[in-house]
């Protein structure tokens, strides 16, 4: 594959499987190569990562929005995780042999085919972003799918694409260009909501935190306790081992351990080996150390 473009789509759905294996089965079919897919059924979400060239990978964006939009009913929709859309956030990054640019100009062309084919308004996000309100995914999501009928009307909240009116099952949709993020949960040892909260608060960027965090507080029922769910957008700065220690300690403030780390969908080997280099304390530790990198060269 010469050129390599990623898109990670979030769907609205986490508890009915069935839902999610045909939306896989019918975007396998796109020609697009998918590297993983997770569903969450305390979230009511799954993520799907895939990559392809150009326009193998706008195919496939194009298939699971379809699916999304005529499989998921979003009035019937709960769960912890915040959304907007059937399908909720539609990224794209640039893998190799792209660029950013490639990747803004393929997220308003499938942003744009959404709205007209499907009739689901469409927000530009991140490096796609037509305002500097837009740039960041939670402020568009503000209000989830239930406070955006009235949201729609108000004049900075126009879609980039569609008209002002929200599909009736299927919300609205996010698409645009970006690094690569990290999703990456911390579950505690405890069922106190306020507790996640508060260290939610303390670890993200809006609140005061570490620079490039999204970090939100919820409740994880099907596990009995508490998750902090976070967003490392950029983890060459906000390394794993740092977000991970943080989180500790400040649970440690409330007498509360860590029960386990949770990695949603993929992320870079350099985030892990950083990691790894961290606890282990390797001065040094490179992808040229690892076995399997000498044999898949």
């Amino acid at each position: 594959m010469e050129e390599i473009i990623e898109c990670v789509p979030n769907i609205s759905e986490g508890r009915r499987k069935e839902v999610v294996e045909e939306i896989v089965k019918n975007l396998r079919s796109t020609g697009v190569k998918i590297l993983d897919y997770s569903s969450d059924p305390d979230h009511n979400r799954s993520v799907i990562t895939f990559v392809g060239d150009k326009e193998t990978v706008k195919k496939g964006a194009l298939q699971v929005a379809r699916d999304a939009v005529r499989l998921i009913d979003l009035r019937k929709h709960h769960g912890t995780h915040p959304r907007m859309g059937a399908v909720d956030v539609i990224p794209f990054i640039p893998i190799k042999n792209t660029t950013m640019k490639d990747c803004i100009k393929i997220s308003k062309e499938v942003g744009k085919q959404i709205a007209e084919e499907l009739r689901v308004p469409v927000y530009l996000y991140a490096e796609s972003a037509t305002t500097p309100e837009r740039k960041k995914l939670p402020n568009i999501r503000k209000g989830e799918f239930e406070g955006f009928f009235e949201k729609i009307k108000e004049p900075e909240w126009a879609p980039d694409f569609g008209e002002r009116v929200v599909h009736p099952t299927a919300g609205v949709t996010a698409v645009g260009a970006r690094e690569f993020l990290i999703a990456y949960n911390i579950n505690l040892a405890t069922t106190d909501l306020k507790i996640a909260k508060k260290i939610a608060r303390s670890i993200r960027e809006s609140s005061g935190g570490l620079q490039y965090i999204q970090a939100k507080g919820m409740e994880l029922k099907e596990k009995n306790c508490v998750q902090v769910s976070m967003n490392i957008l950029n983890y060459k700065k906000a390394p794993l081992y740092r977000v991970f220690e943080i989180v500790k300690m400040e649970a440690a403030r409330y007498g509360v351990n860590i029960i386990e780390s949770e990695l949603i969908g993929l992320m870079p080997m350099k985030a892990a080996l950083d990691s790894l280099a961290f606890y282990l304390q390797f001065p040094k530790l490179s992808a040229d150390q690892i076995v399997e990198t000498k044999i898949y060269e």
